[in-house]
């Protein structure tokens, strides 16, 4: 019998697809739908926001400060996700902080609600297109690091994605270049001048003797770590941990967006098996509510700086 060549002349190659969205998998999110959740949110606002803040669990209080605000619900914006967690107030708000408009998430999505990753991150792509050039994300985490004490405020500095080393990555399948290149490096992911100057807003706040920075670790959740895995971070050295936020994180850079992110520690995670107590999301949301008038002192006046250095820029 004559063996069949697979390479022969007889079987024709076909040109290779183009569309980025072509073969996209199921539950992603087509750049149609950004587009239509883009355009009915600018129809509904006269807002144009240069810079979006992240609010994460119980730090939707970040919002309160802006002025001339015009609310959305997430269940009445177009293909937005719904939170359902506990301090998640789930709208989107428009406003005006030091003259510069602004937009709020109160409250962002996890994986553990089931939510894909391209609708975790949805909101992001959706800032992109409304012109958002600085992202500012903050969260609640558990420290690690033995010299961090709850109530303390870290700047993130780099980031730990272990959902991405088991291939939960928001930039998995076709990537769309209209946002971003298909490989972004990832090593200057959090500004380092707005790392900078939330140091020395901290300075000038009284605060920098609670004002930290590290390593954040992303786990999908939603139980709280073992003291194993407690311990296996940190050894890989991350100084907190959290369930959220590095998906956004990671998407903002791809988007070419600068970012900064602020990780409020709500709790110690425990790495000694002696130790009794145990964390509960009730007593992360109380902390929460003891730091937010501080977090929102440093928020205001990250955005009047950004605000400033903006101005210089265009001189």
């Amino acid at each position: 019998m004559k063996s069949v060549n697979p390479g022969s002349e007889t079987q024709q190659c076909t040109p290779r697809e183009t569309d980025p969205h072509r073969h996209r998998p199921s539950g992603c999110c087509s750049f149609e739908d950004y587009k239509l959740t883009t355009e009915w949110l600018m129809n509904q606002t006269s807002h144009r926001p240069k810079v979006a803040i992240i609010c994460g669990s119980g730090l939707g209080l970040l919002a309160d400060g802006a002025s001339n605000k015009q609310t959305f619900r997430y269940q009445d914006i177009p293909n937005f996700p719904i939170s359902t967690v506990p301090g998640h107030d789930g709208c989107l708000v428009f406003g005006t902080i030091e003259d510069r408009s602004c937009v709020f998430m109160k409250g962002h999505f996890h994986l553990y609600e089931g939510y894909t990753l391209c609708q975790v991150t949805f909101p992001v792509r959706i800032f992109k297109l409304m012109g958002v050039e600085l992202v500012l994300v903050t969260n609640a985490s558990g420290g690690i690091c033995p010299d961090f004490k709850v109530g303390d405020i870290m700047i993130i500095k780099d980031h730990i994605n272990l959902p991405g080393f088991a291939g939960q990555h928001p930039l998995c399948g076709p990537n769309d270049e209209r946002f971003g290149i298909r490989f972004p490096c990832m090593s200057d992911a959090y500004s380092k001048d707005m790392r900078s100057v939330v140091v020395d807003i901290s300075t000038e706040l009284g605060c920098s003797d609670f004002i930290r920075e590290g390593v954040y670790c992303m786990v999908s959740g939603p139980n709280f770590e073992t003291i194993a895995e407690a311990r296996m971070l940190w050894i890989l050295g991350c100084d907190s941990v959290g369930m959220s936020m590095v998906p956004e994180v990671t998407v903002a850079k791809h988007c070419g967006l600068q970012v900064v992110a602020l990780s409020l520690i709500t709790n110690k995670v425990s790495l000694d098996y002696s130790r009794e107590e145990k964390v509960n999301h009730e007593e992360v949301l109380e902390i929460c509510k003891m730091r937010a008038e501080l977090l929102q002192k440093l928020v205001t006046s990250l955005i009047s700086r950004f605000n400033q250095q903006q101005i210089i820029n265009t001189n």
